[in-house]
């Protein structure tokens, strides 16, 4: 499934819940697993686990993986690329609502992520820590600009995807790394102005109140 052209606000609201997203991250990233699995990745039970793949099977984001052993074991894997949703002019309340809805259980995730990824970075090896970057970059270009930048950018990434990109392709000592890219207009900030005189007499001085 193409999530870039996902439509269906039902199945966005589904994919918006913090264990769906982390089974869905574990299947793409790690392979086919089972329920118990994906639930021990989500800090979930296997019961639980269960329940939410039949509902992210019901929308198509994940299905049955071909057997492994003895068969008796039911294997999910995913379907479909990356996780990309876009608002547009045309989209319906609901669907718009649900974009928003998923966006924001996204942007969530991804937060968590870089969170983690900084209370452990002083424990990384100096090779990875000279490699990481937390980068912020104010752009000054025009519509097409930033469509082609994206694009640039998503040809660059696509040779290390994680989930076309077997262990065994990657060179020895890969890792699960995580790129996370926002190219966004910036809307007007609110101006506080400054303050005013009354308020700065107003403050207490290190004797209390004047």
């Amino acid at each position: 499934m193409d999530t870039e052209g996902l439509s269906d606000p039902k199945a966005m609201r589904a994919l918006a819940h913090p264990a769906r997203l982390a089974i869905l991250s574990r299947l793409r990233i790690e392979g086919s697993a089972t329920a118990t699995e994906v639930a021990e990745s989500a800090g979930i039970t296997p019961s639980a686990a269960s329940y939410h793949l039949r509902m992210l099977a019901k929308y198509g984001f994940v299905e049955d993986a071909p057997p492994r052993g003895d068969g008796r074991e039911r294997l999910w894997r995913s379907i479909g690329t990356a996780l990309q949703v876009g608002v547009v002019p045309e989209d319906r309340p609901d669907v718009r609502e649900a974009k928003n809805v998923l966006i924001r259980a996204l942007r969530r995730d991804a937060h968590d992520e870089v969170e983690r990824a900084l209370s452990a970075v002083e424990q990384e090896p100096e090779e990875w820590r000279d490699a990481t970057i937390f980068s912020r970059t104010t752009l000054r270009l025009d519509a097409s600009e930033m469509a082609r930048l994206a694009g640039e950018i998503g040809e660059l990434l696509e040779p290390y995807v994680a989930s076309s990109r077997s262990q065994e392709d990657a060179p020895e000592g890969a890792r699960i790394a995580e790129a996370q890219i926002n190219l966004f207009v910036r809307s007007s900030r609110p101006v506080p102005g400054l303050p005013t005189e009354d308020h700065d007499r107003a403050a207490p001085g290190p004797d209390g109140p004047r």
